[in-house]
C-alpha cells in the first residue's frame, strides 16, 4: 500500500474586478477534496477597483494580496511568488470552477520526481451560441492533442485556467510575456522534466459571449505564440530537445506559423491547376475548398442559429483561428499586444 502523499499546495488566483464571481470561486475552492491544513489559498486582486476585498474578508484563512496598480496576471503572480513557499503551486482563474478531485488528481503525479508540472483540462460549458459551440469543439480537440503529447513524452504547453508546477522549478519570465503559462511550462519541459496532462483535473468556464470576444482572445494567443519562439531558444532544434521539439513543431509551430500562411497558397495553386490542366480531379478539389471557405464565412456572418449547421460552425471557427494568426503576427511585430488581458464577456 502506498504511503499517504499530501504535500502542501498553494492555490493562486489572479482576479481583476471579479467581485461578482469571487464568492462562487471561493466556495468552489473551499469544497476541493484536500486537507484544509495542506491547502493555502492566495487571491491577488492587483488593480481591482470593485468590492473584491470586501468579498474576500468574509472568508477565513485566505491570503489576500493587493496593490492599486494593474500590470496583468503575470506581474501579479510574480509579485507574490517570493511570499509563497508551498512545494506545489496551482494557478487557476477566478471565472473557472474546478472539479472536487482536481487537486488530488494533480498532486498524485508529483510522486514521480521527473514530473515538473501538471496541466489540467479546460472545459467550456455549452451555451448554445456560435462562439460557444466553436470554442467548445476547439478545446475538445486541443485536450485530445494534449493527451497524446503527454502519453508520447510531455504535454506541449499548459492552459492558465488550471496549471500546476513545482515551486523549486519556478523562474521569473520577462515582464512582457504574453502567454506566460505556456512559456513557463515549456521552459520546465526544456529542463528535462515532464509536463503531465491530467484530464481528471479540470476547470470549467463559460465560453466567450461573442465571436468578437473570441477573436480578441485568439489574436492575443497567436501574438504570444510568435513571441514564445524568441523566449524558448532552441526549441525548434530536435538534436537538442528531441521528442519535445518534434511535438512543439507538430502541435504549435505548424498551427501558429505555417498552416495559416499556406492555406491561401494552397487554394491559389489548386485554382491554377484546375484552370490550366483542365483536370476533373483538381476541379473537384477546388470546388471542395471553395465550399469549405464559403461555409465558414456563412457560419461567421449569419446570426440565426436555426440556419447554421455544425459544419458551418467548424469551418467558421477554423477560418477565425487562421485569420487570427495574421493579426497576431502583426501585433507581435509591432509590439502592440499588451500583457494585460482585455476581459471577455462570458
Amino acid at each position: 500500500m502506498k504511503s499517504l502523499f499530501e504535500p502542501e499546495v498553494a492555490l493562486i488566483v489572479a482576479a481583476y474586478n471579479e467581485a461578482n464571481i469571487l464568492p462562487e470561486k471561493i466556495e468552489n475552492t473551499l469544497a476541493l477534496a484536500y486537507p484544509v491544513n495542506k491547502l493555502k489559498i492566495h487571491i491577488v486582486t492587483d488593480g481591482s477597483t470593485d468590492s473584491s476585498e470586501l468579498v474576500i474578508k468574509q472568508y477565513d484563512n485566505i491570503y489576500h494580496h493587493h496593490t492599486p496598480t494593474r500590470k496583468g496576471k503575470l506581474a501579479a503572480v510574480q509579485r507574490i511568488m517570493p511570499l509563497v513557499h508551498s512545494p506545489i503551486i496551482i494557478l487557476t482563474d477566478a471565472n473557472c470552477m474546478l472539479n472536487e478531485e482536481a487537486i488530488i488528481n494533480i498532486v498524485r503525479h508529483y510522486r514521480n520526481e521527473k514530473v515538473g508540472a501538471v496541466a489540467g483540462e479546460k472545459r467550456v460549458r455549452n451555451s448554445g451560441t456560435k462562439a460557444g459551440e466553436g470554442e467548445g469543439l476547439y478545446w475538445r480537440y486541443e485536450s485530445w492533442l494534449k493527451k497524446i503529447d503527454s502519453n508520447l513524452y510531455s504535454t506541449v504547453g499548459a492552459a492558465g485556467e488550471l496549471f500546476s508546477f513545482r515551486r523549486n522549478l519556478y523562474e521569473e519570465l520577462p515582464a512582457n510575456t504574453i502567454i506566460e503559462d505556456f512559456v513557463l511550462s515549456m521552459r520546465i519541459a526544456m529542463r528535462g522534466f515532464k509536463v503531465v496532462y491530467e484530464p481528471n483535473a479540470y476547470a470549467a468556464e463559460e465560453p466567450s459571449a461573442s465571436l468578437t470576444d473570441e477573436w480578441k482572445r485568439k489574436v492575443r494567443i497567436c501574438a504570444g505564440g510568435f513571441q514564445s519562439l524568441a523566449y524558448l531558444p532552441g526549441i525548434l532544434n530536435p538534436f537538442k530537445y528531441g521528442m519535445l521539439s518534434l511535438l512543439f513543431v507538430s502541435h504549435r509551430f505548424l498551427r501558429w506559423a505555417v498552416v495559416p500562411f499556406l492555406l491561401p497558397l494552397l487554394w491559389l495553386i489548386t485554382a491554377i491547376l484546375a484552370t490550366h490542366s483542365q483536370s476533373l480531379f483538381f476541379g473537384l478539389v477546388l470546388i471542395a475548398e471553395s465550399l469549405a471557405i464559403a461555409f465558414g464565412l456563412v457560419g461567421l456572418v449569419l446570426k440565426s442559429k436555426s440556419v447554421i449547421t455544425k459544419p458551418m460552425v467548424i469551418a467558421g471557427y477554423i477560418l477565425l483561428m487562421n485569420a487570427a494568426a495574421y493579426a497576431g503576427l502583426w501585433r507581435y511585430l509591432k509590439g502592440t499586444q499588451s500583457v494585460i488581458w482585455e476581459k471577455a464577456n462570458r
